[in-house]
């Protein structure tokens, strides 16, 4: 059976930035991302909405937050994984941050409500999070066609 001790040291730079980009997206899933006032005289109403309240398929963002962290932990405990992927590690982490900035992105989109409904803290919150914590995965396959585009220019000049 193999050691366990926590050891942060086995994360990766791109373990490191998921892991915190996803513990605030889990976070940011209960503050408010939406808000209506309305007036009636000297008489304002306010109202906000947290993000899985407004959109119940955030629900899948927030079991997949606690999976992403859950692993990372298992990750910084055990030298050796307990279990065996059927994928690599970056796989699943990409698909699962995938996933997460996918459907935050259609919870900032679909503003619920009328005209007067609007964005809150939380919902921005949540995107930059979710952008960021996508991003280690996304930005080598980026840099690699930007890469290969302007491989394409040379030749061609």
């Amino acid at each position: 059976m193999a050691e366990v001790k926590f050891d942060a040291a086995r994360w990766t730079k791109n373990d490191r930035i998921v892991g915190v980009a996803t513990f605030v997206l889990f976070i940011s899933l209960f503050l408010s991302w939406f808000g209506a006032s309305a007036s009636y005289g000297v008489y304002t109403y306010s109202a906000t909405e947290s993000g899985l309240s407004a959109h119940g398929f955030l629900y899948i963002d927030l079991i997949l937050c606690l999976v992403i962290l859950a692993y990372l932990v298992v990750r910084a405990l055990f030298e050796e994984m307990p279990f065996k992927l059927p994928f690599p590690q970056e796989t699943l982490l990409f698909v699962a941050t995938a996933i997460n900035f996918l459907l935050v992105l259609i919870a900032f989109l679909a503003k619920p409500g009328g005209s007067g409904v609007g964005w809150r803290y939380g919902a921005f919150i949540s995107l930059i999070a979710a952008i960021v914590a996508v991003a280690p995965y996304v930005m080598p396959f980026v840099k690699k066609l930007q890469g290969s585009k302007s491989g394409q220019n040379s030749v061609g000049a």
